[in-house]
């Protein structure tokens, strides 16, 4: 058994945070899933981007859908889907086998969307009714907008993967979101039982002070505040308002720990994998460090289930002049940037790619 297997066994999912037409065809997600007990998988528009950049197995798509008169985004949507589709199939029977609580994939809707709520929510209804699949999560941002999103969402039963979060604050912010979306599905009569998933994004933190705190510090404060959001998941599913839903039947919106590839190359590469251990939770790794795990990790105790001594690595921070209620702000306002670049990059890189291939055609 490897360590990857082991780590499963222990209690977390490990979800590939990777998806490429390729990595389906040629049976490597199917190997991946039978030898690292992979169970999921999260895209995102830099992953596409960089697929369709350096790949030649959309070309055809691209070539027959740009004939057919798709372009932009509904031409990218349409290669998306078709995509985590098939990956969802791969999936299922982890779906069935937890009963739902795994066996995802995810994609989310149009970064542009970020601060209008009702067309993130609108968005991620149509996407979620075309994959027609039961382990579609659709992603929304955790930012002030999107939370407004995720609550409409989980109201109308769309399962949602809230993405971008960085601090416990913005991972309570979507959790209430979650709870709010349930209760008012339990008020209405409906099923109270839809999935969603809290994702914290871990090393962007790392990589925000490198350059601003002693060496001492380095590569400790993602750990530290995730370690700080899983302590507020333990204690707001203990809390009464929690119970209650659970006892309506709703599921409890799992904890996802993203950006977990070590961008430190002198720090081990799969620190954050062995930091961030903790059953019931899920872990979404680039494949590099997912390889990485597999071959030379280490499953330890887990994660305290009180945060350990994440107050007193933050407290440390905040000795060194770290303002962590402003970097988180700035993280979310970055990761979204940085989304909504790669998602205009992409549609760019098709619009050029198909008019390239059609060029090519005609010659």
């Amino acid at each position: 058994m490897n360590p990857a297997q082991r780590l499963h066994d222990f209690g977390q999912s490990l979800w590939l945070d990777n998806i490429t037409r390729g990595l389906i065809a040629d049976g490597t997600l199917g190997r991946y899933i039978r030898d690292f007990a992979v169970t999921g998988l999260t895209s995102n528009p830099t992953i596409f981007d960089h697929a369709i950049a350096n790949h030649d197995f959309y070309d055809d798509a691209i070539r027959e859908k740009a004939r057919a008169g798709r372009s932009g985004e509904a031409l990218f949507l349409e290669l998306a889907l078709e995509d985590l589709v098939q990956a969802a199939d791969l999936f299922r029977p982890a779906h069935e086998a937890s009963g739902g609580a795994d066996g995802w994939v995810s994609l989310e809707v149009s970064p542009l969307l970020a601060d209008d709520a009702a067309e993130s929510a609108r968005a991620a209804a149509e996407l979620h009714a075309r994959a027609r699949r039961p382990n579609f999560f659709v992603k929304i941002p955790g930012t002030p907008a999107g939370v407004t999103a995720i609550e409409e969402s989980i109201f109308a039963g769309v399962p949602i993967n809230v993405t971008l979060l960085f601090s416990r604050e913005q991972y309570v912010a979507a959790a209430e979101a979650y709870m709010r979306g349930i209760e008012r599905r339990i008020a209405a009569g409906r099923d109270p039982a839809v999935r969603s998933v809290a994702s914290i994004f871990v090393s962007r933190w790392d990589v925000a002070v490198k350059d601003e705190v002693p060496a001492e510090l380095r590569n400790r404060l993602g750990i530290a505040m995730a370690g700080r959001a899983y302590r507020a998941c333990n204690e707001l599913r203990a809390s009464p308002r929690w119970r209650k839903l659970a006892a309506s039947g709703a599921r409890p919106q799992r904890l996802l720990w993203a950006s977990t590839g070590t961008k430190d190359p002198a720090a081990p590469d799969v620190l954050y994998v062995e930091a961030l251990a903790a059953p019931g939770t899920i872990d979404t790794m680039p494949e590099k460090t997912l390889l990485a795990f597999a071959g030379h990790g280490k499953v330890g105790t887990g994660m305290a289930a009180d945060g350990g001594d994440a107050e007193t690595v933050l407290a440390e921070f905040s000795r060194a002049g770290i303002d962590l209620a402003a970097l988180a702000a700035r993280l979310q306002r970055e990761g979204t940037a940085a989304f909504t670049e790669s998602w205009t990059d992409l549609l760019a890189r098709i619009a050029t790619k198909g008019e390239m291939l059609a060029k090519a055609r005609r010659a």
